[in-house]
This record gives structure tokens, C-alpha cells and sequence, in this order.
């Protein structure tokens, strides 16, 4: 199936050097501590929590985003965080290359890998690891904790589960349908 044209209009959106796409109606707090790798996508009302980060003289970044990602319109990316020894504290959200994160889906991963695509209507939990070219279908709540294997088509529905293998070819389509996401998406 041949990704259709998305025209949007020049002024509702930011393009970045590195020519990422950013909707002025996102919400983005914590800039400073947020990584853009490089023609992503964010839509409108889109939310990315940089602001929720460790504390400490460290600077670390809260989020990692890799090159070629779409970010879905009221979808929330937030870092995890957990109590360790007594002190409340946030972790890294780390999302890869050429991953599509469908409309209103909440992450609080600690990992994202390449060559994934999460639904519409996800809740994907605190600290779990979603490895390389995966398919997460609409609706699927994965709980906290959970690390889904390479390869794997998870299932709508709670809990989520592991339903069948993706051929190894996903690859190199989740990478042709992303640059394809990308390059038709052209203000008009």
C-alpha cells in the first residue's frame, strides 16, 4: 500500500536544521533535554515530557529520538521513573531510527529500537524494551517491565501479547515506508 500525500500548512509548523518537523500545537516541556536525530515528525498536540529528567550536575537528555520517526497527534512520550533507595527518580525514554508512534499513545519505555511501529491507542509501560522491528497492533497496553523480542507482531488488548513473527525483511519496509512518510509529508 502506497503512502498517500499530508499536506500541512507552513506556518503550524517548525522545521528544524536537521529537518525534523515540529507542530507549533505540540507540547514539548524540557527542551534542553530532549534529542530530535533528524527528519521526525511531531504532530499537533503531540506531548514530549524533556523536563522530567534525573536530577543531579549530570546532564543527561530524558529523550532520545532517532532519525526518520513520526510521533502521532495526542500521543505522550514521558520518560519512566522509579524509586531506587529511597529517592524518586527519571530514566532516559530512548525511541530508534525509523519508528511510528500512532495517535494517541502513551509511552514510558525505557527502550524503543529501530524499525518499530506502535498502534493507535497503545499504552506502552514503564521500563519496558521493545527490541528491533517490531509491530505493536491499535489498542495494546504492554505492561511495565516487559521486554517484547525482535521480530514480534504484539496483539491489541490488555495485556498485550507476543501473537506472531515478522519475516526478516521488516527492515528494510519499515525504512521504505518511513523516508516515504517523510518525503510526502510537504507543506501545500
Amino acid at each position: 500500500m502506497e503512502t498517500p500525500y499530508t499536506f500541512y500548512k507552513k506556518s503550524e509548523f517548525i522545521e528544524t536544521d536537521t529537518g525534523n518537523k515540529v507542530s507549533r500545537r505540540s507540547l514539548i516541556s524540557g527542551s534542553q533535554n530532549i534529542v530530535l536525530g533528524g527528519k521526525t515528525i511531531v504532530h499537533s498536540k503531540c506531548t514530549i515530557r524533556g523536563d522530567l529528567r534525573r536530577a543531579g550536575p549530570t546532564h543527561q537528555a530524558a529523550v532520545l529520538i532517532g532519525r526518520f520517526c513520526s510521533l502521532g497527534p495526542s500521543s505522550v512520550l514521558r520518560p519512566p521513573y522509579k524509586t531506587y533507595k529511597g529517592t524518586f527518580s527519571y530514566y532516559p525514554l530512548k525511541i530508534g531510527d525509523h519508528v511510528d508512534i500512532g495517535e494517541n499513545s502513551i509511552v514510558e519505555a525505557a527502550s524503543i529500537g529501530s524499525y518499530v511501529v506502535v498502534g493507535k491507542n497503545c499504552v506502552i509501560g514503564r521500563f519496558a524494551i521493545i527490541k528491533d522491528c517490531c509491530l505493536i497492533e491499535d489498542g495494546a497496553v504492554i505492561a511495565p517491565n516487559t521486554v517484547i523480542p525482535p521480530f514480534s507482531v504484539v496483539s491489541g488488548g490488555s495485556p498485550a501479547r507476543v501473537v506472531a513473527q515478522l519475516p526478516e525483511s521488516t527492515q528494510e519496509i519499515f525504512e521504505a515506508r518511513s523516508k516515504d512518510s517523510y518525503s510526502k509529508f510537504i507543506s501545500g
